[in-house]
């Protein structure tokens, strides 16, 4: 009797337990439904946030400016470079470097192309003044203005005051040379009395009586220096130099001047 009894227990307590674990597995089957309205949403939440920040620059931040319309001669180094490691103070750029985009306000040109030139030395040895803003800048022997030794200059006339953003010069690109003392100013002084105002200067050593200069000497290759103008406004542009490492005489092949009214 009690095993009946007992056996009675046991079958009714199976039931019991059994009632009690179906519950939680009837939302079994609805699980993979409620799993997927979970997930597929999750990344489209998450697009907008991640898309934002690309979104936030805006497209006019660069302004209104663009890069002048400089364009370097063709290179012409003839031979093997002579070794300028001797050389103090050099910006040692590196092999096949182009010089970058300038960028400078829309509207920004050549307003140096075939205005009048003058220099400390009236007659030069080789060329003409008005060579130096002729738009040839290529390193042929017909291009080459040829001043003599030590500090001489030449000075642009703009024809009225403008705002210069940039100043190119060649000097002389046939050869790998570096010219010493260069010097780059603008004023709407002719006689660059007052009101000069410089923008680039290698003199470390004011051997040319204009102030020591910060600025490195250079390679005068294909690239030629190109001057920051800041918007500095004036008439005339002078540019300085005092020999070079291979002889004492002065070259200039082109000067453009990059600015607007």
């Amino acid at each position: 009797m009690r095993k009946l009894l007992s056996l009675a227990l046991l079958t009714l307590l199976l039931a019991v337990v059994s009632c009690k674990k179906q519950p939680p597995a009837q939302p079994a089957a609805p699980g993979p439904e409620v799993h997927q309205q979970q997930t597929a949403p999750a990344p489209e939440a998450d697009k907008p946030a991640a898309a934002q920040p690309q979104q936030t620059p805006p497209a006019a931040a660069s302004g209104d400016l663009v890069a002048i319309p400089l364009v370097l001669p063709k290179p012409q180094f003839v031979g093997t470079p002579e070794n300028l490691m001797g050389i103090a103070n050099l910006d040692k750029k590196p092999d096949g470097w182009v010089q970058p985009p300038f960028m400078a306000p829309k509207g920004v040109v050549n307003v140096a192309l075939n205005k009048p030139v003058t220099s400390s030395e009236p007659e030069p040895i080789m060329g003409e003044l008005k060579m130096i803003t002729d738009g040839d800048k290529e390193a042929t022997d017909g291009s080459v203005v040829e001043l003599g030794p030590f500090s001489q200059w030449v000075q642009v006339d703009l024809g009225e005051s403008h705002e210069i953003y940039a100043v190119a010069v060649w000097h002389f690109h046939k050869q790998a040379r570096v010219y010493f003392d260069v010097i780059v100013q603008v004023s709407d002084d002719p006689e660059f009395v007052t009101g000069v105002t410089t923008l680039f200067n290698s003199d470390t050593d004011n051997s040319s009586g204009l102030g020591v200069g910060q600025d490195k000497n250079y390679v005068d290759d294909r690239n030629g220096l190109v001057v920051d103008g800041k918007g500095t406004k004036g008439r005339y542009v002078r540019c300085y130099s005092a020999g070079n490492n291979s002889s004492d005489l002065n070259h200039y092949i082109e000067v453009e001047v990059y600015g607007k009214k």
